[in-house]
């Protein structure tokens, strides 16, 4: 009888030891879930702040002999272009500022890629750019006489826009690197007033005049990279790097006249200021997408 227990007890232990192998391979062979990927795909709408700096707004101004009285007095023929000359320079103008506005756009996921269209506007804080230049020139004939001017040029940026194409790789699901670029525009204001006199004082009296280049709109081109990273399925941050160019400006002074100490003209000169709009803007974002949110890998 003992034996027949001991018989039973080892068959019974040998049917739950080959059941708990079966269960044990059954447990490996069930697949694990499925790993969310972030999905690109879909509108969105974000905020951005950071800075932007000028390239090289150069401001050239070119001051020319107009009118000249030289039958008048002997100083007619040397003050009107003395004064064309010391009027005559280029100017670096350095602008820069904070920016903060906002963006919106549409990304279009195609495997590890992503295509898409942005567009954005920001105004621009403290983007002013001003130079003050005092310049001489000889006046030919009159040893240690010349005719001083002071050229002052001011130029700022008050908002600059995009419309851009972008595409890039995800190099990891979450994280995108991409290169853009497209339409730029944006509100451009400049002036230049010059002023200037005889010195040492010979009987010419002094000049001035001033011009300027209101609140246009001018349109260009931009191009840029960066990198955008989501943190959840619809909320993402970004970093990028824009090149803005905005073509040239290009505007007149008044006439700038000295007279005799008779009161009859000695010379009329006038005055052309031109530049290029180009620049770099550099910021950080946040974005929100209306997207369908996670899919799920295959494994």
């Amino acid at each position: 009888m003992h034996q027949l227990f001991g018989t039973a007890a080892i068959a019974s232990f040998l049917v739950l030891a080959s059941l708990s192998a079966q269960a044990a391979d059954l447990a490996v062979k069930v697949p694990p879930p499925a790993d969310p990927v972030m999905n690109w795909t879909g509108f969105y709408v974000g905020a951005n702040a950071g800075a932007t700096w000028d390239n090289t707004w150069l401001s050239a101004v070119t001051t020319t002999a107009f009118i000249n009285t030289p039958s008048l007095s002997p100083l007619g023929t040397t003050a009107g272009p003395a004064a064309a000359v010391a009027s005559t320079g280029k100017f670096g103008v350095g602008t820069g500022g904070f920016i903060g506005g906002v963006q919106a756009g549409y990304n279009y996921q195609m495997g590890r890629y992503v295509v898409g269209v942005e567009t954005d506007i920001q105004g621009i804080g403290g983007a002013d750019g001003f130079f003050t230049a005092t310049q001489a020139a000889p006046r030919t004939g009159f040893p240690g006489d010349f005719m001083v001017a002071t050229v002052a040029v001011s130029e700022r940026l008050n908002y600059l826009g995009t419309l851009r194409g972008r595409a890039g790789f995800l190099v990891q699901p979450g994280l995108l690197l991409y290169g853009t670029g497209g339409l730029a525009y944006g509100g451009v204001q400049a002036s230049t007033s010059i002023s200037g006199m005889p010195l040492p004082a010979t009987g010419t009296s002094s000049f001035a005049g001033s011009g300027g280049f209101g609140a246009t709109t001018r349109v260009g081109w931009t191009v840029g990279g960066g990198g955008e990273w989501k943190l959840t399925p619809h909320w993402s941050v970004k970093a990028e790097y824009l090149y803005y160019d905005l073509g040239s400006i290009s505007y007149g002074t008044t006439p700038m006249t000295a007279f005799l100490a008779t009161g009859v003209l000695n010379f009329t000169n006038v005055s052309t200021s031109s530049g290029r709009v180009n620049g770099n803007l550099a910021r950080v974002g946040v974005n929100y997408e209306f997207g369908a949110g996670p899919i799920l890998a295959k494994n």
